[in-house]
This record gives structure tokens, C-alpha cells and sequence, in this order.
């Protein structure tokens, strides 16, 4: 019994071990054969050139400037090999005096590991032209490779910064979003670098290669080309890009511009004061960036999309629609203006209008020719907050345009629900009469007021965009219908009166346009940033007041009056009355428009 008990103990053994035998040699040759193939065969990524921006006529607005990288062994920081390690930096530093060898040094120290086995960046870029002459001879050195590269260019500077953006180094975050800039180490921050961030940036190729032991190249297995046919066409045109931008350097305007056609696609965008992005690329250094924040007016905020203003009388023909959609008001209906409205039973609070001694006897035309407050006063009593608030909201007020820029602002229309969500207070009265002149609450920015306007012109609402084509694919233009038939059918009475505002002798931008070379029509606001105590009985003079306490100026008009192509709008930033401060740069705007073939 002890025997076939001893024979059966060694007969289990024998089967344990011929189990682990096979599962060593035979099921586990598939697990040991591919780890094999990843310490023999090595898959280099090769990198696409980020692709170019481009203006309507093929000018590069965002380029990748052609230089070099150099870079230093790896396993060169051990005290035995320090020295090994200063001799290739100071060879580095013999062609090009300006680098500094102790920077280089900490650099390379913050990344070699006994773990990294490939050559160590030391020198990111350096230009082309700079690098030639000593290319020859400083690869011959021994530790130190050289290796083309590319780096992000804007040849405009900051006459395009807010609409092109720039690129810089990604953060986690961006880096965990997208697989590409984990490899590229960039992203776009802002404008269009930013929004079309993940088509410009092209896809990867890559290379299989067999490496020996010491992780040198033996043979290349396998070669698949990245993907680069990414460029971007603007409708963007550069030289009226160039002509705006030296038009409020010339005098020191702060503000936005946009010229766009009225199907939305936009030919000149920008936003003033700007910043140069190239500063930013490689990363911009503490004192520049201390003093563009320091800057009180705010160079480095995309004012197209991000700035909010109080719309100010530029509200008054979207708002005469919401009256007339109302049925509460006719086109033809009058108010008496006698410079001022009072509300209130006991404690009279006054709203007075621009002109103290008042319009008179005004319909909806005279009302936004001349720009009267009393009359709007009168017609928002009638209507309501909510009527008007909705009718805007549906002009495109209160919401983002779709612009391809990122992170758009929303902006407020407000209403008696946005107030009691907002700060818990019921509406009243006196804040829908400051709301019908677009003051109070009320807060646009100048894209959406640009889309607004070529509603009037047309009667569709735009989505605006930048982009006339991704990688040859045009892009198309996206028109909305959102007017009632009854808005439609009195938008002729809203465009007269517009007309009127630019071309007769007593419309608010009368003066400033004279001259002009193509029938306009448009609006100007005046938008007041400081209120007007009620005890003051005369209102200061606008030249009279502290720079920054002065109103902003506007004026948004369309053109030919009669067959509407292109909107222009201008924000003056404390500019004022808007004829006075926009108009002479919409003039000529609309002039160059002319004279350059844009219309005929």
C-alpha cells in the first residue's frame, strides 16, 4: 500500500511539473515573443508641420518659421561624466555666444534619468540662417545632434492677434484632451489657433525601427507619413485688416471693428489695443506680461467676443420691432417728447432724453433718425419688458453668434424672470425704460451687434464666420429665419428710418458720413457707463468728463442701403457720441470698401 501511495505522490509531481513545462514553453511563446519585439523593434512618431492660416488672397497669417533643435546625449549629469558634458555645451556656446551654459546646464540636469535613453533637448529653436554656418561642423561634435523643427510665426503681429490667436506649451489638461499635443508638447491658447486647434495640428505618422541592445538603428520596418493638408483660408482681407488697425493707432482708439457681408462670412475683425502673440510662443517673460495686464484698456481681452457694453440707442431699431410685433404700437403712432418722462407717485424719479428740450410730436421714424429716448420710453410702457427682451433675444442679443472663436460671451437681455433669478428683487417700471434705450442691465458685444444689424439689412440672422476653407473644403454660410410676418412686413419703415440716420441733415451720423461714397444706413448709441444723478439739472458735455468716465461710442450701419452687402461695426471705447467717434472711420471704410472692388 506504501508503494502505490509513494508511486501515485511522484506520479502527481511528474504532471505539476509537465503542466508548468507546457505552459512555459508553449502557451507562454506568444506573451514572451511580443515582449521580445518591443526590446528589438522601436516606433518613433514623426510629427506633422502644424498646418498655415491664410487670408482671402493667400497671404500667411500664422506660419511655421524653419530652424533647428540641439540636443545632447542622455546619461552625460553623473559626476564621472560631468565634465564630457560642459565640454559639448561650451562647443555650443562657441557659435553662438549669447546662450547661457549654466541655464543649459539645469536644464538638461531637470531631465536626464538613468531611464531615458534618447537625446535630451537643450535648445528648443534656433533660426535657420543662424544655425547654417555652424551646422557642418557642430554636428561633428561629439553628444550633440542637430535635428530640423519648426516654430509658430504671426508676420501681423498683433493687427491679427484676437482673430488668429496664438500657440504655447500645454498644460495637463489639454495634453490628457487630445493625444496629438501630448506628442507636440503645444496647443493653441486663443482665436482661431485655439478653435480649430485639432485640425491644424494635422495627424502623426510614425516609423517601426529594429534597434540593437545599446538602442541604435539597424533597420527601418516600417514608414507611414503624417497627415499636413490642414491649412486654413480666411475671408479675411489684410490690407483692410492693415488700413483699420492703423486707423485707431493713428488716434489711440480703443475698441473693436468688424466688417463683415451680411450672409456673416467676415472680411476685417479686430480688437484694440492688441498684443504681439509671437511673445507668447516660446513663453512670454514676467515684466511684458505685467505690463500688458496693467493696462487699463485691456489689450489683451478679445473685445469682439468677450467684451460686454451697454448697447445704448444702437438697441432702438430691434426694439421698435418688438413694439410693432407688440400691436401696441403702429409705425405710425406718435409721442410728444418734451426732453424728459417722469414715473413715480410720490417720489418723481425723471428719464430724460439726450436732447434736454425734447423732440416734440415723434413717430418711429423721426424717433431712431434723431434718436429720441422719450419716445421709446412711452412705446416699452406699452409693450412690457418680456415682449421686448424676447423679440432681442431672437435678433441674437443675450446669446452667442457661433462664431468659430472660443469661449464666446452670452452677454444679457434681461427680463422680470432673469432678475428674480439673478438677484431675488422683482422688476420695476424705471428699468424698462432704461432697457428700451439699451442701458440699464442690458449688455451686448460687438459680434452679436454686427449679426443684429445684418438682420435689419436682410431680414435672415447670420452665423458669422471667419474660415472660408479647411484644406481647400469651403465652408458655407448659415442664414436663420426668425422675424414674424409682421416684423418682415414693417422692416422697410425700420431701414428708412436708418437710412434717415445717416443721410438726413438732422440723423445723428448726418455729418460724419457726408461723403461717404455708397448710400448707408445705420445707427448710432451712445452708451453711458456712469449714471446721471437726478439732481444734476444740466448733463455734462462728454469732452468734459474724465476719460473713463466718458460713454462708449457706436455705430453699426449696413451698405448699399438699397441692395445690402457688408455690415461695418464700430466701438469706440469712451469715444463718446458714436457719429462723432465712428464715423469718420466708417466713412472710410466704406470707401475703401468701394474702391478695391467690394462693392459695386
Amino acid at each position: 500500500m506504501k508503494i502505490k501511495l509513494v508511486i501515485a505522490f511522484f506520479v502527481v509531481v511528474w504532471m505539476i511539473l509537465l503542466v508548468r513545462i507546457y505552459q512555459l514553453t508553449i502557451k507562454s511563446n506568444t506573451y514572451y515573443e511580443s515582449l521580445a519585439k518591443q526590446n528589438i523593434v522601436k516606433k518613433e512618431w514623426i510629427l506633422p508641420v502644424r498646418g498655415e492660416v491664410l487670408d482671402r488672397h493667400g497671404k500667411p497669417l500664422a506660419i511655421n518659421k524653419i530652424g533647428f533643435k540641439i540636443l545632447v546625449d542622455a546619461h552625460l549629469s553623473s559626476k564621472k561624466r560631468l565634465p564630457v558634458l560642459k565640454k559639448a555645451l561650451n562647443d555650443i556656446q562657441k557659435d553662438f555666444p549669447d546662450i547661457n551654459t549654466t541655464k543649459l546646464l539645469k536644464r538638461y540636469r531637470r531631465i536626464d534619468s538613468p531611464y531615458r535613453h534618447d537625446p535630451i533637448v537643450i535648445i528648443k529653436f534656433l533660426p535657420y540662417e543662424r544655425v547654417l554656418p555652424h551646422y557642418t561642423e557642430l554636428s561633428r561634435k561629439p553628444h550633440i545632434t542637430i535635428e530640423p523643427t519648426t516654430k509658430r510665426f504671426y508676420p501681423y503681429g498683433d493687427m491679427t492677434a484676437h482673430v488668429i490667436g496664438y500657440v504655447g506649451k500645454a498644460n495637463e489638461k489639454e495634453m490628457a484632451d487630445d493625444e496629438m499635443v501630448k506628442l507636440t508638447m503645444v496647443a493653441g491658447k486663443s482665436g482661431l489657433e485655439k478653435y480649430y486647434n485639432e485640425f491644424l495640428e494635422g495627424e502623426p505618422g510614425y516609423k517601426k525601427v529594429k534597434v540593437s541592445a545599446f538602442n541604435k538603428q539597424i533597420a527601418v520596418l516600417e514608414t507611414r507619413p503624417p497627415k499636413e493638408d490642414t491649412d486654413i483660408t480666411l475671408h479675411l482681407d489684410m490690407e483692410l485688416q492693415a488700413f483699420i488697425s492703423n486707423m485707431f493707432r493713428k488716434e489711440h482708439k480703443s475698441g473693436a471693428v468688424i466688417v463683415m457681408r451680411t450672409d456673416g462670412a467676415i472680411v476685417s475683425a479686430g480688437s484694440y489695443p492688441a498684443f504681439d502673440p509671437n511673445e507668447f510662443v516660446s513663453g512670454i517673460s514676467r515684466a511684458e506680461w505685467k505690463k500688458i495686464i496693467e493696462n487699463l484698456n485691456h489689450p489683451f481681452t478679445n473685445k469682439l467676443i468677450h467684451g460686454l457694453y451697454p448697447p445704448g440707442s444702437i438697441i432702438k431699431p430691434g426694439v421698435a420691432l418688438a413694439l410693432i410685433d407688440s400691436k401696441k404700437v403702429s409705425p405710425y403712432t406718435k409721442f410728444y417728447c418734451n426732453g424728459a418722462i417722469e414715473l413715480g407717485k410720490t417720489t418723481k424719479h425723471k428719464f430724460r432724453c439726450w436732447k434736454h428740450q425734447g423732440h416734440e410730436e415723434t413717430d418711429m421714424i423721426k424717433a431712431i433718425r434723431e434718436s429720441c429716448d422719450v419716445y421709446f420710453y412711452k412705446g416699452s410702457l406699452l409693450t412690457g419688458i418680456n415682449k421686448i427682451a424676447e423679440e432681442l433675444r431672437k435678433m441674437g442679443l443675450g446669446k452667442k453668434t457661433g462664431i468659430d472663436l472660443p469661449n464666446e460671451f452670452i452677454g444679457v437681455v434681461p427680463d422680470k424672470n432673469w432678475k428674480i433669478s439673478k438677484y431675488g428683487q422683482p422688476w420695476y417700471m424705471g428699468e424698462t425704460l432704461n432697457a428700451s434705450i439699451g442701458q440699464g442691465y442690458m449688455l451686448v458685444t460687438p459680434m452679436q451687434i454686427a449679426r443684429y444689424t445684418a438682420l435689419l439689412a436682410t431680414g435672415k440672422l447670420p452665423k458669422p464666420y471667419l474660415a472660408a476653407s479647411l484644406a481647400g473644403k469651403k465652408t458655407k454660410p448659415k442664414l436663420k429665419e426668425v422675424l414674424t410676418l409682421r416684423e418682415k412686413r414693417s422692416l422697410p419703415i425700420i431701414r428708412r428710418a436708418m437710412y434717415e440716420v445717416c443721410n438726413h441733415p438732422k440723423g445723428t451720423a448726418y455729418w460724419a458720413l457726408k461723403g461717404t461714397k455708397i448710400k448707408i444706413a445705420g445707427k448710432t448709441g451712445t452708451a453711458q457707463v456712469i449714471g446721471i444723478p437726478q439732481e444734476e439739472k444740466k448733463r455734462m458735455k462728454e469732452d468734459e468728463l474724465a476719460y473713463y468716465h466718458r460713454s462708449h461710442a457706436w455705430l453699426t450701419t449696413y451698405g448699399p442701403y438699397r441692395k445690402p452687402q457688408y455690415v461695418v461695426t464700430i466701438l469706440v471705447e469712451h469715444g463718446g457720441h458714436g457719429g462723432t467717434a465712428a464715423g469718420p472711420m466708417t466713412k472710410a471704410i466704406y470707401n475703401w470698401l468701394a474702391e478695391h472692388g467690394y462693392i459695386r
